[in-house]
Parts: structure tokens; C-alpha cells; sequence
């Protein structure tokens, strides 16, 4: 919502564009390889994601332009290596602000403060802020270039019907009805997709009781990035508070209803503003503020029982919906965008059997039941269901103002990358068990700095790849290891990392050390960074097993 005098469109900061609303010429058109449905952060990404291994897409968006509000605003470091991947990192970069700290107050009184994991020479921070209408305008600025991309705003869909190797979808634009034919349809159309609801679909789970207001403020606040929680505010505006900086001088605000209040009275601008004025003298903050926009949520856990119908594919809100606390929301959907892209990619360009797509719902469930498991604990604390939780909270707050044990409780447990541990596709060997620390099967990899300049994962493609640990460059199992691996993936890579140097400092060395890496380590990499296999002693017959195991090959 946005103050009276103003239109959905009208922003203090950002200017939307307006879209022509595609026309159709009614006729049949050439079969697609795949229909988008939603073109919103995670739509776009799924189309640049293809894009990316040479697959058409095309986008229908019922809007003319961007989503309204800053919506999703957090986005986390493996977020960002799906955009450095599909060429949009530069534009968040420039624009987003960075962020490692979070601070707790009971209260006035600060009970704690943590800091999210961050390595040395690690190529990007843990969380980004910046709001889904850039996020929006950068990707489609990426995929509007893209030859492979085509958008058709206006364009509604009302209609899906899947044939054995065909899907017809029925669009509704401004001059009338007509029909795409597509070989997959990617449901990217948010929390009340029409395309699950053609298919008679519904999401399952839990609705929690906390509701929260949201409001962003355009306001001159001397205070650092950083994630800020209020539990128990000395003014009256509710159990829990959370800030966020934004940029352009933007400042989002959540605060929890109280119990029995009534959406409609809420939302009324004259109560948000009174509401937002307290937080901000909370925040020892007096100076003149403008209301940007508003709204409401509640914390839900709700996902499909399978995230593949046929030839349709969900992802996103469209396939589950999970509570904002630990920022989850879209950068979960931006990695199911991911995960679907590279399979169809692989499928596609008959590099894969189609079986490995059976292993986007298994990967991506299991990584929404996860979020579920750390997002449900989040919103039992900061939005207690019950007076059992309620107890539990404010024992947990009194006692987090002087003892550590109880601070890391009111902390909702930042998003971290899901591990693909449980999954079939992930290979599991004998050789795990010689190592002691380092990135486990599953994991997503981390990206360090070497020496040369550049960062570890710039030497990685569009494909599967290899990093082997080798004391001399003369060294020819890398070059083995990669022409054998590039019968079953072109694209497949060898990065080869040198340990010639005994410096303390050594860059390459610090990489071995958090990866548990000795001469003759090899882990063999997904295309999404995610580990498939290590080695502590090379074994070419068994990474040869593995990474055809990675490509549903086996």
C-alpha cells in the first residue's frame, strides 16, 4: 500500500517502467522449449539460468511492469553466485549494501550481537540488502539482451494442459485468448500460482499465528548495515521489531501484531505512521522521515507434496512458501531456479538422461523441509503460538542480558545453502572418511582468493568440474583426469591448484587448509558449486562413477 495521493507505482525512489502488453497474432506458433510462467526474481533467473546452456525460453508475465514494494530485500552470498553466474553479480555489487552483523536488544538494553560466518579473502559477504524492484530491473535488463529470452507482459495464464510430449499452455492477452505449445513449463508465479491451481494442486503444512506488519521509511539514519531485533520495544508497538537498512536512504520495518488486533485497522495509513514514529524514537532516531510503503504477512511453512507435476515444474513461492525470519524466501527460490536451469540445460542439450530431472524435487524439497526445520524455531521465538512459548521466550531473553549460553537463542538463524547430503545424486565413498574437516559431499563450496589474482570458483565453466591439489605444474593427472571426465561432460573443467610454497601466508595453502587438502586431494563440483565426491588419493575409475552418478547417468 502506499500513503493517499499515491498509486501502487508511485515511489519515493525507484521508477517503474510500463510495459506494452503483448498482442497475438492468434496463429500457431513454434513449439518452445520452455514457457515461464512469473517474470519475477525467480522467473528471470530461470530463464538466464537456461539461457546460459544455449535453452529458449519464454516469459509470461501478467503485469506490465515490476512487483510493488520492496518485498524481498536480503540476498545471501550463494545468491550471489547464482547471479555472478548467470552475469547480473556487477549490477548488486554496485548497488546493494553488504552486511555480516546483527544486533539483539531486550527492550532498551543490548542482550547480544553476532557475526555471520565470513572467511578471509572470501569473495563475497554472507547477506546483501537491496530491494526486489532492482533485483527485478537488473535481471530483466540481463535477460531483455538475451536472444534466448523472450518476455510477454500482459499475458495471463489461464489454462495448462499436459499431452505426453507436449504441454499447451492457453494465455490471455489484451486482444484475447491464444495457445503456446511448450516441451516443459516452469510455475514461477508466486504464492497464488494460477498454474497450480489449473492443476488442482495445493500447498501443505502449517500456519503460524504471529502476523507482522511491514513498512519501509525513507529516512537519514545514522546507524551501520547491520540486522537489527527488538524484542519487548519500551514503546508500545508490539512483541518483536526487526530493522533493516536499505538503500537510498530506505529503512525496512517489521513489527509483530499484537493478539486480536484486526488487519483492516493495521493497515490504515494514520496507524502505520504512529506506529513507525515510535520505532524510530526507539532507534534514537529523530529526524524527518517519508512513508514509502506498506503491508501485511504472516509466517507460514507450506510446500508441494512434489515440486514436478509431468512436464511442469514449480519453483519458488509457487512451490512453497516459508517464513521470512533467516531471509529465506527468495534466495531458496533463486537456488531452485538454479538447480532446474543446469538440469533442463544438461537434458536438453542431451548431455543427461531425463532422469536427472526426477532430482530437482528431491534436492529442492529436502531443502525446503530444512528451511522448515530452522524457520519453525525462528518463528516459535520471535512469534510464540502459545504460552508455553511465550515462557520459553522471555526465560530465553532475561537470562541472554548476562549469560552467552542463552544469546545465540534469539538469533533466527541467518539462511545457509542447503547440504544435498540425503540425496541419491550426491556420491558418497570410503575415501570421505579420510578427511577431518574440509567441504563435505553435498555442501556448497566455498570461494577463496589464490595466488595469481582471482578468486577460486572464476576458474570454474558452465559444467561439471574437478579441483586437484598438485605440487608441480608438470604434474599430468589434472590433464588425465580432465579429457576422461570430458567423454561424459564437454563442458567438464579441471582446476589445479599448485602447493609449491611454504609461506605462511601462501594463499593457495589457506584454500588446502579449509578444504583438508593434501597433494592429490581432488573434489569433483556440480555446476552449481555444490560438492559431488572428494578424494583424499585419486581414484580415476571411481570419479568417473561419480560424476555420471551427478549426471543421472547411472
Amino acid at each position: 500500500m502506499r500513503p493517499e495521493g499515491r498509486d501502487d507505482l508511485s515511489s519515493l525512489y525507484f521508477k517503474y517502467p510500463q510495459f506494452e502488453s503483448f498482442k497475438s497474432s492468434h496463429e500457431t506458433e513454434e513449439k518452445i522449449p520452455v514457457v515461464i510462467v512469473g517474470a519475477g526474481p525467480v522467473g528471470l533467473t530461470a530463464a538466464l539460468s537456461l539461457a546460459r546452456y544455449g535453452v529458449r525460453s519464454l516469459v509470461l508475465e501478467s503485469k506490465n511492469t515490476f512487483n510493488d514494494g520492496s518485498r524481498a530485500i536480503c540476498l545471501s552470498r550463494s545468491s550471489m553466485h547464482i547471479f555472478e553466474q548467470i552475469g547480473v553479480e556487477k549490477n548488486f555489487l554496485q548497488k546493494a549494501l553488504q552486511w555480516t552483523k546483527g544486533r539483539c536488544y531486550y527492550g532498551a538494553e543490548e542482550i547480544c550481537s553476532f557475526e555471520m560466518p565470513n572467511l578471509k579473502d572470501e569473495k563475497y559477504f554472507p547477506m546483501y540488502n537491496i530491494q526486489q524492484q532492482y533485483t527485478e530491473q537488473f535481471l530483466w535488463s540481463a535477460a531483455e539482451k538475451n536472444e534466448l529470452i523472450e518476455i510477454r507482459w500482459g499475458s495471463k495464464l489461464v489454462n495448462v494442459k499436459q499431452m505426453d510430449e507436449n504441454t499447451t499452455v492457453s494465455v490471455e492477452c489484451e486482444n484475447g485468448n491464444y495457445d503456446l505449445l511448450s516441451k516443459y513449463l516452469i510455475a514461477a508465479d508466486g504464492a497464488r500460482s494460477a498454474t497450480r491451481n489449473n492443476l488442482g494442486l495445493s500447498l501443505k503444512g502449517e500456519n503460524f499465528e504471529g502476523r507482522y506488519a511491514i513498512a519501509d521509511v525513507r529516512v537519514s539514519m545514522k546507524k551501520p548495515t547491520e540486522r537489527i531485533a527488538i524484542f519487548e520495544p519500551t514503546s508500545d508497538v508490539g512483541a518483536t521489531v526487526l530493522v533493516h537498512r536499505q538503500p537510498d536512504d530506505i529503512w525496512r520495518i517489521d513489527w509483530q501484531l499484537k493478539e486480536g488486533q484486526s488487519e483492516k485497522d493495521v493497515l490504515k495509513e494514520e496507524n502505520i505512521k504512529d506506529i513507525v514514529s515510535k520505532v524510530l524514537i526507539e532507534l534514537d532516531c529523530h529526524e524527518d522521515w517519508d512513508l514509502e510503503w506498506w503491508s501485511i504477512y504472516s509466517a507460514n511453512t507450506l510446500c508441494l507434496d512434489n515440486y514436478r507435476n509431468g512436464s511442469v515444474f514449480f519453483v519458488g513461492d509457487s512451490a512453497h512458501i516459508v517464513p521470512i525470519f533467516g531471509v529465506r524466501g527468495l534466495n531458496n527460490g533463486l537456488a531452485d531456479a538454479y538447480n532446474l536451469g543446469w538440469k533442463l540445460g544438461y537434458v536438453h542439450n542431451n548431455m543427461a538422461p531425463k532422469s536427472l530431472l526426477n532430482t530437482y524435487s528431491l534436492e529442492r524439497r529436502g531443502a525446503t523441509l530444512d528451511v522448515f526445520k530452522n524457520a519453525t524455531k525462528s518463528a516459535r521465538f520471535m512469534a510464540p503460538h502459545s504460552r508455553g512459548w511465550r515462557l520459553v521466550r522471555e526465560a530465553v531473553l532475561s537470562l541472554a542480558k548476562s549469560n552467552i549460553f542463552a544469546q545465540p537463542f534469539t538469533n533466527p538463524r541467518q539462511m545457509s545453502p542447503y547440504t544435498y547430503r540425503e540425496n541419491l545424486s550426491t556420491f558418497v565413498n570410503e575415501q570421505e572418511k579420510k578427511f577431518n574437516s574440509g567441504i563435505v559431499f553435498g555442501d556448497l563450496c566455498i570461494d577463496l582468493k589464490l595466488n595469481g589474482g582471482g578468486y577460486l570458483l572464476d576458474r570454474a565453466g558452465k559444467g561439471f568440474f574437478g579441483i586437484i591439489f598438485l605440487d608441480v605444474i608438470e604434474d599430468p593427472r589434472g590433464v588425465d583426469i580432465e579429457s576422461q571426465c570430458q567423454l561424459f561432460d564437454p563442458n567438464f573443467r579441471i582446476i589445479q591448484i599448485y602447493l609449491n610454497s611454504q609461506k605462511p601466508d601462501d594463499l593457495n595453502f589457506y584454500l588446502a587448509k579449509k578444504l583438508d587438502a593434501k597433494i592429490g586431494t581432488f573434489y569433483l563440483l556440480r555446476p552449481d558449486y555444490h560438492v559431488g565426491g572428494r578424494w583424499r588419493d585419486l581414484d580415476i575409475a571411481e570419479i568417473l562413477q561419480a560424476l555420471k552418478i551427478q549426471m543421472g547417468k547411472l
